[in-house]
This record gives C-alpha cells, sequence and structure tokens, in this order.
C-alpha cells in the first residue's frame, strides 16, 4: 500500500475517535447543526488525513447532493461525507466542504499554545 503520510495540526483540533489521528482545525468549523444517520455532525472547511470515496447521489434532509463518503487514512474508519455538488441553489456553500459525525471525532485542546504557566510563582516546596 505504501507509507502513510500524516499531516499535523496546530493549536484546537478535531481527532479520529479510533486512532487520535488530526483531521481539521476548530476555527474551519463552518456548523455544528448538522446531522446525520448516527446523530449530530459538524460542517467543516477543511479537513486533513481522509481518503476520499467514490462520488454518490443521495437523498438527504436539505434535498439531493452528490457526496463522497470521507475515511481517516490511518485507521480507514468512516468519518463523514464531503459534500462535492448541491443540486438546490440555496444548498450551494455546502460544495467542496467536509462533514464529520461528531460520534466518530474528539476535540483536542492544544494548551501548550493557551496557556502560560510559571511553575517559579507561588509555589515553596
Amino acid at each position: 500500500m505504501g507509507r502513510i503520510f500524516v499531516v499535523e495540526l496546530e493549536g484546537r483540533s478535531y481527532r479520529c475517535k479510533f486512532c487520535k489521528t488530526h483531521l481539521a482545525l476548530a476555527s474551519d468549523c463552518v456548523s455544528r447543526a448538522f446531522h446525520c444517520r448516527r446523530g449530530k455532525a459538524y460542517l467543516f472547511n477543511n479537513a486533513v488525513n481522509i481518503t476520499i470515496g467514490a462520488l454518490e447521489e443521495r437523498m438527504m434532509l436539505s434535498g439531493v447532493h452528490t457526496v463522497a463518503d470521507t475515511f481517516c487514512c490511518f485507521c480507514g474508519q468512516i468519518l463523514g461525507w464531503k459534500y462535492e455538488t448541491a443540486h438546490e441553489t440555496a444548498q450551494k456553500y455546502k460544495e467542496g466542504k467536509f462533514v464529520l459525525e461528531r460520534g466518530r471525532i474528539v476535540e483536542e485542546v492544544d494548551f501548550s499554545t493557551e496557556f502560560d504557566i510559571d511553575s517559579e510563582d507561588g509555589l515553596d516546596f
């Protein structure tokens, strides 16, 4: 199969629940109000470390869309889908964006960039 090259994201991000591979930055999250068969889902502008399946026409709550399932490039678990084409004008904003199912991702906070803790202050041993 070959070597897998994984992109590491810096800052607050979402990872694969199964193998902890980085998937998307929290700042790329467009909406947390999406739903899928298995529950809640988030819409992202960008995603990394994924493979994209075959295109298919799928009937969704918002109408018919051309989508492709997305999988973690490291462990192969299905994560969600990518919108390729929206057939209704009001849904065109979804084109090229990624949906990651909430039950298949975990949020990670990068504490190293958000906090500056000085271990010298206030600690007397």
